[in-house]
């Protein structure tokens, strides 16, 4: 009996130290870069993920993949159609597909956004703005809206790149309309809510939702900068300029308390912003080797330090008090990271490796890398119930990480 009850308290301890979650949206469970999983191997010089399965896209592009409720989605192209195509997570069967007219040529790949999945409904943007509402077991057309017809908005130069937050019954998405730099429409219905933030022009990064100064609110980066807008209303609370020379700022914006961290590439940097009620400061700004320039991949944040890739081909770590490095490492180009039960797992942009290291401000520390996908890999990984997630701009792949 002894050896019973000692064998099932180390089963179910062991069963304690795991957990699985789903990535359902850009940036994960809390839409911040961070999974919650536990238990994934971390030795990868002796344990490397292993491959389960792999799929052909023919979209040249980015599209980043979500998990929920056992179904990966993912956006492909093919001909002059884009298609939104369901997968079983587990094994990479296919499931359904939604094809749709895509009247826009190749700019560096087709499709780039997430799709965004919640109450059974799967809801995707398009380059050239069109956003479709589809129902996550059959792939059938609920409602669309195009974001240039219905609200003026006007397509960045790389064309719309961000993915719909969907907010409970809410869906957010930046048009860059006249009057409509972000709009809310029913996830129910696509009637339209609300339309607001001002006029700013669109630019690429995805909305966040966040509370500031006790004020529930999005934060947008538009091409002429950051912005606030009342989660009720739409209503600009907010501004603070950031306009790089081609109005490019793709990566989401971190809200750290009070504070808003951003970072853009072209030279432009990062700063920290401090918001008080309507208004808003910089606080601190780097340029430069001496800064982070995320081109479009989003930073980290995390237990006080923030994490993330920026030009010419950083890896680093720096101090969002005081914009300070803590450590910067070479050979990730333009990829991404999120970061799981203590480690930064990041693919390189441009040699495609996959690299496992720890999330610690005291040094870069490699757990380990393969060499997976290979290739152009700008799209960053994710994990969802003990599988990691990758594709560059041919190949979508799943592998084992517990």
């Amino acid at each position: 009996m002894r050896r019973l009850s000692l064998l099932l308290f180390l089963l179910l301890g062991a069963t304690a130290l795991v957990s699985a979650a789903d990535w359902p949206q850009f940036r994960g469970p809390a839409a911040n870069g961070q999974s919650p999983e536990t238990g994934i191997f971390k030795a990868w010089k002796t344990h490397p993920p292993r491959g389960l399965w792999n799929v052909t896209l023919s979209d040249n592009g980015y599209s980043g993949p979500s998990v929920a409720n056992g179904k990966l989605f993912v956006i492909d192209h093919q001909g002059k159609q884009d298609v939104v195509c369901a997968f079983d997570a587990a094994t990479g069967r296919s499931l359904w597909r939604f094809p749709y007219s895509e009247p826009l040529n190749n700019n560096y790949g087709y499709a780039r956004a997430t799709p965004s999945v919640s109450a059974g409904k799967v809801v995707t943007v398009s380059r050239s703005g069109q956003v479709f509402c589809l129902d996550a077991g059959t792939g059938h057309k609920l409602w669309s809206v195009n974001m240039v017809s219905a609200y003026g908005g006007k397509r960045p130069m790389w064309d719309y790149s961000m993915s719909a937050l969907i907010d409970g019954s809410k869906v957010i998405l930046v048009p860059g309309g006249a009057g409509a730099a972000v709009v809310a429409v029913d996830l129910a219905t696509g009637h339209t809510l609300w339309k607001g933030g001002g006029s700013d022009p669109a630019s690429y990064a995805t909305p966040v939702k966040a509370t500031i100064n006790g004020r529930a609110q999005y934060v947008i980066f538009t091409a002429a900068g950051l912005l606030g807008v009342d989660a009720g209303s739409g209503a600009r609370v907010w501004s603070f300029p950031w306009k790089t020379d081609s109005d490019v700022n793709a990566a989401a914006p971190l809200v750290i308390g009070n504070t808003v961290y951003i970072t853009s590439d072209y030279g432009h940097g990062c700063a920290l912003v401090q918001v008080n009620g309507s208004s808003a400061k910089q606080l601190w700004a780097k340029r430069g080797n001496a800064s982070m320039q995320a081109h479009f991949s989003s930073p980290i944040y995390y237990n006080g330090y923030i994490y993330g890739t920026g030009e010419p081909d950083n890896l680093m770590c720096l101090d969002p008090k005081t914009g300070a490095l803590k450590w910067v490492t070479t050979g990730f180009e333009k990829g991404g990271i999120i970061t799981a039960d203590g480690t930064i797992i990041a693919l390189a942009g441009r040699s495609g490796n996959l690299v496992m290291a720890a999330l610690t401000p005291k040094g870069y520390q490699e757990l380990g890398r393969v060499s997976a996908l290979g290739g152009q890999s700008w799209t960053a990984p994710i994990l969802a119930n003990g599988r990691l997630y990758i594709r560059n701009q041919h190949t979508l792949a799943c592998y084992a990480v517990k």
